[in-house]
């Protein structure tokens, strides 16, 4: 499944991302995507999560196992 085109596209240093580590993993949450450069290069990417696993409901296999 494609995700939806992001809403920003920002580039930030290496050096001033893991300055502001807290700050950037708030703005994906918003629906922003980041690219963190090193020496001009794109080295990683921010980007939203898709749904949250489902939790595990205890007992819900009840029976089943050894």
């Amino acid at each position: 499944m494609p995700r939806k085109p992001s809403v920003v596209r920002e580039a930030i240093s290496l050096y001033d991302a893991n300055t502001n580590l807290s700050a950037l993993v708030k703005c994906p949450h918003a629906g922003e995507e980041i690219v963190i450069m090193k020496s001009g290069r794109a080295r990683a990417q921010l980007v939203p999560m898709d749904a949250a696993p489902a939790l595990r409901v205890p007992g819900r296999g009840k029976g089943r196992g050894v």
